[in-house]
């Protein structure tokens, strides 16, 4: 992939990547670190980016990778950097690791009430302001608020176990 074609595909990403890590890290300079730890690893792969038929799906899987790295680094109080992603070198074992976390967090993410599912999907993936999403469900914004914390903190306590 030349740097023309990752610059018109990934990087516009950048925004609703940042808005996903956010969500997971709570943190916006951890935010940051991670979409920017993200971009370091594509970049290294590019030559194996086109085979990506879709790039958003690609880099939320692998940015939701990385905030679990970081937020299981911080739960067991490590306080240097989190280890480059596994699956970034494309090894059998990596594979495997990748898809045991996304299955926990499809589990966990199974597992939450519709509403918080619903706002959840809306918030972080779509990127939507409280308002809008009161105005499509017909929620209050303290509802929507609560349900959205209680959403996250279900899937990192299913993701930490």
């Amino acid at each position: 992939m030349t740097a023309g074609e990752f610059k018109d595909k990934f990087l516009p990403l950048g925004e609703p990547l940042y808005r996903v890590a956010l969500y997971m890290l709570e943190s916006p300079a951890d935010a940051e670190d991670a979409v920017q730890d993200l971009f370091v690893r594509l970049w290294s792969a590019r030559d194996s980016l086109d085979a990506v038929r879709n790039p958003k799906a690609y880099c939320i899987t692998m940015l939701r990778n990385i905030c679990i790295d970081r937020i299981r680094a911080a739960a067991s109080g490590k306080t240097e950097e989190v280890e480059e992603d596994i699956a970034a070198d494309g090894s059998a074992d990596a594979e495997l690791v990748s898809r045991e976390r996304m299955l926990c967090i499809m589990k966990a993410a199974g597992e939450l009430s519709e509403g918080e599912r619903e706002v959840l999907k809306m918030r972080a993936l779509e990127g939507m302001s409280y308002e809008e999403i009161s105005s499509l469900t017909g929620r209050s914004g303290l509802t929507l608020r609560v349900q959205l914390s209680n959403a996250r903190r279900k899937i990192r306590k299913a993701i930490s176990l």
